[in-house]
């Protein structure tokens, strides 16, 4: 069961060790957030608290059985009934269907709580767990694209909640 937590001001402390644990993981598939990142933690914190307090973003963390947090799942750039989906999974929880199942309540989320209507998400052509964490959840194949320089896939939801 994977629970899955609005983004709090009390997370930071716990986030910032998940993103230190896992960032060598990551860059593995995503260019590396950089220095600056960490360096200035608590002030991206502190603007994405802001960013979902204006309703411009929902931000998530995914918490483990034991309490840690094991991913993140966000959404972006909310407007017109749509945001960007962009998640996460640290090493320690990649491929136990922890980001398909994180990605499935967010859409359910996204629909109930936060009234969208369709969500997109762009992954590399080579991130194939990326791609199959999307197909799972009957995110379709919208175009082809660019992330950070590789050939990438653009894929959309719509239909996100049904009551």
């Amino acid at each position: 069961m994977v629970k899955l937590e609005r983004l709090r001001g009390d997370h930071a402390d716990a986030l910032l060790a998940f993103e230190r644990e896992n960032r060598e993981y990551f860059a593995r598939t995503v260019p590396d957030r950089g220095d600056a990142y960490f360096a200035d933690f608590a002030s991206r914190h502190a603007a994405r608290l802001a960013e979902q307090d204006a309703g411009i973003c929902h931000f998530h963390v995914v918490v483990d059985e034991r309490g840690g947090i094991a991913g993140r799942v966000n959404l972006v750039d909310v407007e017109d009934g749509s945001a960007e989906l962009g998640y996460r999974v640290g090493e320690h929880a990649a491929g136990k269907g922890v980001a398909t199942a994180a990605v499935a309540e967010v859409c359910r989320v996204a629909g109930s709580a936060y009234g969208l209507t369709s969500l997109v998400a762009v992954t590399t052509l080579d991130n194939l767990g990326s791609r199959t964490v999307l197909e799972r959840n009957s995110f379709a194949l919208v175009e082809d694209t660019v992330v950070a320089g590789k050939p990438g896939i653009r894929y959309r939801r719509s239909h996100l909640w049904v009551p």
